[in-house]
C-alpha cells in the first residue's frame, strides 16, 4: 500500500509495500481540468472571493435509480476519476482560456490562485469499481477545499455515469445470455463518437464481455480481440478463377496441398451428393465459395464465415462446410459461422442439424458442435427472446443497444454537498427521492445466513460500524414505517480510500482491468436471484441507521422554511 505524496510536479505513490509506480494520465487526452461546466469557475471565483474557498467540504457521488427497469448497478469509472485527479493541474492555456470566458471583472489573483490548485489535499473514498451499487448509498465521498472539489464535480460526473451505465447494460445482456455463451461487443461504429467506443468496449469487457471488435481498445485495455469479415468481402468476388495462390500447407507435417480449391469443390460436390443434405441445397453461389476459400487459405486456424450474403441454408452454409472440411483434411479446424439476418433461432437450429448430419455421415470428430455466432442489432429482449424460443447459438455480437445504451440514456449521478466546516448539510426538495443524506457517512453491506447481501445501511461517520452476530435496526432513510432489524453474518465496508490527499490513510491499489471483471462477476453471483430477475426484481433494500435516520429528520424540520396560512 501507499500514500500519494507530490514529486517534480506528478502525483507519486509513496512506497509502503509492493512497488506501484507512478499514476498514467486520463486515457482520454479530452479529461482535463477545462472538462466541467461554466458555473464551476464562476463559483470557484465566488468563493474565492468571499475567502470561502479554502474551507473544508465533503461531497457524496450517488445516483437516484437504477436503470433498464432493473434492481442492480455496477459501478465503474473510478479508475479514470483517479487519473484526472492525479494530474490535476490547469496549465497557462487553460488559464488564459479561462480568463476570456469569465467576465472583465474578476480579478487577477483569482488566476494566481487557479496556478496553484492540484489535488493533493483531495481525498477520495469510494466503492470498489466492479461492485454491485444501488441508489442513495454514495459511490465516492470526495473531501477537500471546497472551491476545488466543485472544479472536480463536472468531470467526476462524467466519467462515472456513461461508465457505470453501459457496464450495468453489459452485466445484463450477460445475465440473460447465461454463463456458457461468448459475448462479443461489435459496437464502435455505431458509439457516439470514439471516446463512446473505446469508453463501451472497456466497461463492456467489466461488465461480462469476453471480447471487443475494437483493435484501439484490444490494445490499450489489452482485451481479447475477435471479428471475421463483412458482406462486403463475400461480395466483392465473382468466380474461383480469381484465386491464384492456392496451396496450402497441412498443419502438421511439411506436406503441401497444391490446390486447395480443388479440394473445397470435391467436397461440395459430396455434400451435394449426400443422401441426407442432398435436398437442402442444389447450386450454391460461387462468389460466395470463392470468398470463403480465399478466407480459409488466408486463416485456415481462425475460419469463421459470415453466410447470409446470399442464402444461408441454400448457399452460405454448404459453402462455408465445403472449406471447413478441406481444412479439417489439411489438419486445420474451422471455428463456424456468423449468422447477421433473419430468423437466428431457426437458422442457428438448421445450421446445427447441418453440421451434426456431416459429423455422423462422414465420420468429422467435432463438426457438429462447430461454433454459431450471431448478431444483427441484438439487444437484452432478443437474447431473452431466443432462449424461449429455443436456439443453437454459441455467441452473440452485440453492437448498438449495448454501447448506446439505447434503452436508457444515462444513470443520473448527482454530485451533492453533505458537510463544510464539519457542519452537515442537506439539499431539500418537493419530490422526497430528491432529498440528500447529510453528513460524512461509512457505508456497510450486511449479508445474511445464506451469504446474500441483504441490505446497504449508512452510519454517521463517528458511529460505531455493525457487527457480526449483533442485532441492528435498519430504517428507511424517508420512510418511518420502513424499517427491520437485522443480525448480519457477514460485514462488509464499502467505502475504502484510493486518493489520501494530505491525510496518511493507507490507499488502496487501483487493480487491472481482468481483476475488476473478475469482481463484477464474483459480485453478481453473490446477489440473490430475484434481485436479479429481468422482469419485476424484487428491490434492494437501501437503510440509514437509527441514530442516522434521527438527524436527518432533525435536520430537515431545521431547515425547511415554515409556512405562515392567511
Amino acid at each position: 500500500m501507499a500514500s500519494a505524496v507530490v514529486a517534480n510536479g506528478k502525483k507519486k505513490l509513496e512506497q509502503r509495500g509492493p512497488k506501484i509506480g507512478v499514476i498514467s494520465g486520463p486515457t482520454n487526452p479530452m479529461v482535463t481540468p477545462l472538462l466541467t461546466d461554466l458555473y464551476q469557475f464562476t463559483m470557484a471565483y465566488a468563493y474565492w472571493k468571499a475567502g470561502k474557498h479554502n474551507e473544508r467540504a465533503v461531497f457524496d457521488l450517488y445516483f437516484r435509480k437504477n436503470p433498464f427497469g432493473g434492481e442492480y448497478t455496477i459501478f465503474a469509472g473510478l479508475e479514470e476519476c483517479i487519473k484526472l485527479i492525479a494530474h490535476y493541474k490547469l496549465t497557462e492555456e487553460e488559464i488564459a482560456f479561462i480568463r476570456k470566458s469569465l467576465p472583465p471583472s474578476c480579478e487577477d489573483a483569482f488566476y494566481n490562485y487557479l496556478r496553484g490548485i492540484d489535488c493533493s489535499d483531495v481525498e477520495i473514498f469510494s466503492i470498489p469499481e466492479g461492485s454491485v451499487v444501488f441508489p442513495k448509498v454514495p459511490l465516492m465521498r470526495i473531501e477537500g477545499s471546497i472551491a476545488v472539489v466543485q472544479l472536480l464535480e463536472t468531470a467526476l460526473v462524467n466519467l462515472i455515469n456513461y461508465a457505470s451505465l453501459v457496464t450495468t447494460n453489459a452485466a445484463r445482456h450477460r445475465f440473460v445470455a447465461g454463463k456458457s455463451k461468448l459475448l462479443l461487443e461489435f459496437g464502435l461504429r455505431r458509439a457516439q463518437g470514439p471516446d463512446g467506443g473505446i469508453s463501451a468496449s472497456k466497461y463492456c469487457y467489466m461488465g461480462g464481455f469476453d471480447a471487443t471488435s475494437n483493435v484501439a481498445a484490444g490494445k490499450l485495455f489489452g482485451i481479447p480481440l475477435r471479428g471475421t469479415h463483412s458482406h462486403a468481402f463475400v461480395s466483392s468476388f465473382m468466380s474461383l478463377d480469381e484465386i491464384t495462390e492456392r496451396s496450402l500447407k497441412h498443419l502438421d507435417s511439411p506436406k503441401v496441398c497444391k490446390d486447395f480449391v480443388c479440394v473445397v469443390k470435391t467436397w461440395l460436390t459430396k455434400l451435394k451428393r449426400s443422401r441426407l443434405l442432398g435436398g437442402i441445397f442444389s447450386e450454391t453461389n460461387q462468389s460466395e465459395l470463392a470468398a470463403f476459400a480465399l478466407y480459409g487459405l488466408a486463416f485456415p486456424g481462425g475460419f469463421l464465415a459470415l453466410v447470409d450474403t446470399y442464402d444461408v441454408m441454400r448457399s452460405g452454409v454448404p459453402n462455408f462446410c465445403a472449406v471447413a472440411l478441406a481444412l479439417n483434411d489439411l489438419g486445420y479446424r474451422a471455428v463456424g459461422i456468423r449468422l447477421d439476418s433473419g430468423d437466428l433461432a431457426y437458422q442457428s437450429c438448421e445450421a446445427r442439424k447441418f453440421f451434426q448430419t456431416i459429423e455422423e455421415e462422414f465420420g468429422v470428430p467435432g463438426f457438429g458442435k462447430m461454433n454459431i455466432t450471431a448478431s444483427n442489432d441484438l439487444n437484452e429482449e432478443t437474447l431473452d427472446a431466443l432462449k424461449k424460443q429455443g436456439h443453437e447459438v454459441d455467441s452473440f455480437g452485440i453492437g448498438t443497444h449495448l454501447v448506446t445504451c439505447y434503452a436508457q440514456p444515462a444513470l443520473g449521478v448527482v454530485f451533492k454537498l453533505v458537510e463544510i466546516n464539519n457542519q452537515p448539510r442537506i439539499k431539500l426538495s418537493e419530490d422526497v427521492t430528491k432529498v440528500s443524506i447529510p453528513c460524512k457517512k461509512r457505508c456497510f453491506r450486511l449479508y445474511g445466513k445464506e451469504g446474500y447481501p441483504l441490505v446497504d445501511i449508512m452510519t454517521g461517520e463517528n458511529e460505531p460500524p455493525p457487527k457480526v452476530g449483533e442485532r441492528i435496526l435498519c430504517r428507511h432513510p424517508f420512510s418511518e414505517s420502513k424499517r427491520a432489524y437485522v443480525v448480519p453474518q457477514r460485514v462488509e465496508e464499502l467505502l475504502k480510500c484510493f486518493w489520501p490527499g494530505s491525510s496518511e490513510k493507507i490507499r488502496e491499489d487501483l487493480p487491472p482491468l481482468k481483476e475488476i471483471r473478475e469482481r463484477c462477476i464474483e459480485q453478481l453471483e453473490q446477489m440473490r436471484p430475484d434481485h436479479m430477475r429481468r422482469l419485476n426484481p424484487t428491490p434492494y433494500k437501501v437503510s440509514v441507521s437509527a441514530k442516522l435516520y434521527d438527524f436527518i429528520h432533525f435536520l430537515w424540520l431545521n431547515e425547511a422554511p415554515v409556512g405562515e396560512l392567511q
